[in-house]
């Protein structure tokens, strides 16, 4: 069907704009609502004054100021969410002033203190900021963040139809600009290469699609295999879902996480490590000579299931990063950079080698012997699932690598400035709290077909705007919203909906 402007007259018609032509009633609408914009835009706006009393709309234009004038887009999309998502529990107005604000304009409590005042004409402190972000930590007891989480898993539950039979479990490390350490902001390895900046472990655990469940917070020097039977024990002691098939990177991998999943009769998949695993299972691997596709399983010693599979597109992606990282080793080694200190397992350090005390050289053997395993994949589980359903699942961890890149780009989660553990629990809660609507708005954009992005979507927010003015007769105020084009009245029916 086409979406077209005609002009009629004795003879026929024609045709004035064409805006598009589709067979889908999503897109049908929104053709019609542009071209409905347009022919608004085309007649002017509509007065309720004759032109013989432009005094009257001179005089009345006159009496506003800017101070009547907001953007209002935030709380018409984020703030709709925030309620229907049952937020609004939360009775203290500050944590969602604090939220609509990370999800419209991102970054330092300052930032926030400019949104309230610009915006909302809220004035406020920085210092009256501080105080309530501390007060969102749990050690604080007002049980804000146990509320944030109870809310978030309720709209998991909902979203997902009732079924959480799969969640997914990773960490990654937030860092901070202070050089100092504590007894929580310690210096690790970092996922985001700041390996001297003292920093924090956030664990997340979501189900299918990034729903979230919920999180928690680490010193910066923890092993992430301690962190899981914790966290997933938490959690399903706080919900009560009824032991989900749990999966997790090769990072989570060891003895006594599978033995503690196994001890509590969960379902698991982890990523595993095989060039790390006995010369037994090795061999057995490379000895299936596996094609590209392929998908084959077997049994350990101690009963676990080891299950391989093939790709060519990976073997490719494995061959050229070993051949980038050999390049890097040989022009670290050739400026003469490398000592005895850099040979360990760390990434492609384990191709260097000593050569008697003092020479350091590349084990070039070591190097073309790796490249048996390009494109090999295996995983751990005790899972019954058939072998493609446990990789297509496993594979679904992406859904947690996308929840963290969300956070951190798009929420602006880190660089951490804040040196208090209060105060660092206290902005990780507004961020979980923002992610969860950010989330079910990307959801609810996709159903409708929406013909603008999740970011598109905030811009759109941005130059949505409202004029609060008292009436002459009544003396009453009213607030008005101002004229919007027709995607900024799609995102805010899509919200409301």
């Amino acid at each position: 069907m086409s979406i077209q402007v005609v002009e009629s007259n004795r003879s026929g018609y024609k045709v004035i704009k064409s805006f598009g032509v589709s067979n889908d009633e999503s897109e049908l609408r929104s053709l019609e609502r542009k071209a409905q914009q347009w022919i608004d835009d085309q007649r002017g706006p509509k007065l309720p004054f004759t032109w013989e009393k432009d005094d009257i709309i001179s005089d009345f234009m006159s009496t506003l100021a800017n101070s009547q004038v907001r953007v209002h887009g935030p709380e018409l999309v984020y703030g709709s969410l925030y309620d229907q998502i049952g937020y609004n529990a939360i009775k203290d107005e500050m944590f969602r002033h604090l939220v609509v604000c990370r999800l419209f304009n991102p970054g330092s409590k300052l930032k926030t203190i400019d949104y309230l005042n610009r915006y909302l004409h809220v004035i406020k402190s920085v210092d009256s900021i501080y105080r309530f972000v501390d007060r969102l930590s749990p050690a604080e007891g007002c049980g804000i963040k146990e509320q944030v989480e109870q809310i978030s898993y309720a709209q998991t539950w909902k979203v997902l139809g009732g079924k959480v039979g799969v969640v997914f479990y990773d960490m990654t490390t937030l860092y901070f600009e202070a050089a100092d350490e504590d007894d929580l902001r310690i210096c690790g390895f970092s996922k985001d290469g700041k390996h001297r900046n003292p920093q924090i472990f956030l664990g997340l655990l979501v189900a299918a699609g990034g729903n979230p469940i919920g999180y928690d917070i680490f010193e910066g020097n923890i092993h992430e295999g301690k962190t899981l039977i914790p966290m997933i024990e938490s959690l399903a002691g706080k919900f009560g879902f009824d032991h989900p098939v749990v999966i997790a990177d090769a990072g989570l991998l060891s003895t006594k996480n599978i033995e503690a999943l196994e001890d509590a009769e969960y379902q698991y998949i982890l990523g595993a490590r095989p060039k790390n695993d006995s010369d037994e299972v090795k061999k057995k691997i490379l000895s299936m000579n596996l094609i590209d596709g392929q998908v084959r399983s077997f049994k350990r010693k101690d009963g676990r299931r080891v299950v391989v599979s093939m790709s060519d597109k990976r073997a490719k992606n494995d061959a050229k990063n070993r051949r980038d990282g050999l390049r890097r080793l040989e022009k670290k080694l050739g400026a003469g950079r490398l000592t005895k200190n850099n040979i360990n397992n760390r990434g492609y350090n384990k191709y260097l080698r000593m050569d008697g005390e003092v020479k350091i050289s590349i084990d070039y053997g070591k190097f073309e012997a790796d490249s048996a395993w390009d494109g090999i994949k295996a995983y751990i589980t005790n899972s019954k699932m058939p072998l493609k359903k446990i990789i297509a699942n496993y594979h679904n961890l992406w859904f947690i690598e996308r929840a963290f890149r969300m956070n951190k780009t798009d929420l602006r989660i880190r660089p951490i400035y804040h040196r208090l553990r209060n105060r660092i629990e206290g902005h990780i809660c507004i961020c979980f709290t923002a992610y969860t609507i950010m989330l079910e708005l990307e959801r609810r954009l996709k159903k409708a077909k929406a013909p603008f992005s999740l970011s598109q979507a905030r811009e759109l927010t941005r130059n949505i705007y409202s004029i609060t003015y008292t009436l002459p007769e009544t003396k009453r105020e009213q607030t008005t919203v101002l004229k919007m084009s027709s995607d900024q009245q799609l995102l805010v029916e899509i919200a409301k909906s």
